[in-house]
């Protein structure tokens, strides 16, 4: 070996003994800041179909992959559900109507949410609603009565006799009756369908809440807004699912002709229930701070009416 390769050789491996030395090093303070800047985790995920039209008998299965992605994204369902927790799914089961008809919740929406709740290891996983029409054949032309059963949930009937009149504490709502069962659950799940109401514009997740309560709920139409920021703020809403697979746009909240049905084959999962509900009004074609709601939840400090300043992501499914 002659003098010029010797130095060549001693210069190359004192380049490969420092980048050996360095790369540990490198590595930790590579490690140290993604720790010490932790990701947030997400308040909203809007999934929305990407891949070919589905046809109406294809809705189901879609309305499902659109309910596994959101709640992937959003953290899985193991980010709300510990093992053994009871869970209630308090989805729109109002009116005795058909699925197609948008005045319901997507039953493969819920079937898919209690799915994944008894997959996270909840003990048992129950579905209620206080319906405005008769509740037997509400839940089973709704297709949600099914649904469940077939994800291994449990249907309840909610017994006008069972609600318990609860301190609610808020503006308008100082006491009213609560469907004890479901203040009582580890979880409760808010799956509201987004549609048209006459009076409000816009039903969705808050005023979904209207299900877990009795008395005179017609009283409420006084002040809705309020009653239903009270009901929320007394609720701690944890997680909600807004069904936008299907939406009613007008003639709500019973709907019935098929004609005031719009597909918009999206599911949104989040922590934020006025996000949700700002989101849900823009799908359904208003603005959101024109739906009195939806301002009064910004206004009682319950959520941002600015969906897409919230930390979220919105995903293209196929």
């Amino acid at each position: 070996m002659n003098e010029m390769t010797r130095r060549e050789f001693l210069k190359r491996a004192a380049a490969v003994g420092g980048a050996m030395a360095l790369s540990p090093a490198v590595l930790w303070a590579e490690e140290a800041a993604k720790k010490a800047v932790p990701t947030p985790p997400l308040d909203l995920c809007v999934a929305r179909w990407a891949g070919d039209p589905v046809p109406e008998e294809g809705v189901d299965a879609m309305a499902a992959r659109l309910t596994e992605r959101a709640m992937e994204t959003l953290g899985g369902m193991k980010r709300f559900v510990s093992k053994g927790d009871v869970v209630w799914i308090k989805p729109n089961i109002g009116w005795n109507r058909a699925p197609e008809l948008a005045a319901t919740t997507n039953p493969a929406v819920v079937g898919t949410l209690a799915k994944l709740c008894l997959d996270a290891g909840a003990k048992k996983v129950k579905v209620g609603d206080h319906p405005c029409h008769p509740a037997a054949e509400a839940y089973r032309n709704s297709g949600i009565e099914a649904a469940a059963k077939e994800a291994g949930a449990e249907t309840v009937f909610l017994d006008e006799d069972r609600f318990r009149e609860m301190k609610i504490g808020g503006e308008r709502l100082d006491k009213w009756p609560v469907y004890p069962e479901i203040v009582e659950a580890d979880l409760v799940i808010n799956v509201p369908v987004a549609k048209h109401h006459g009076l409000s514009q816009a039903t969705l997740c808050m005023k979904n809440y209207m299900g877990v309560v009795g008395g005179r709920r017609n009283a409420w139409h006084q002040d809705l807004p309020t009653c239903l920021n009270d009901i929320t703020a007394f609720m701690k809403p944890r997680l909600s699912v807004l069904d936008g697979v299907r939406i009613l746009t007008s003639n709500g909240p019973t709907g019935g002709n098929p004609k005031d049905v719009k597909r918009t084959d999206t599911v949104a999962a989040g922590t934020d229930i006025v996000a949700l509900d700002a989101f849900g009004a823009e799908l359904l074609g208003h603005r959101s701070d024109r739906i009195l709601t939806v301002q009064a939840g910004w206004r009682a400090g319950l959520g941002d009416i600015d969906w897409r300043a919230t930390v979220m992501e919105e995903i293209g499914v196929s």
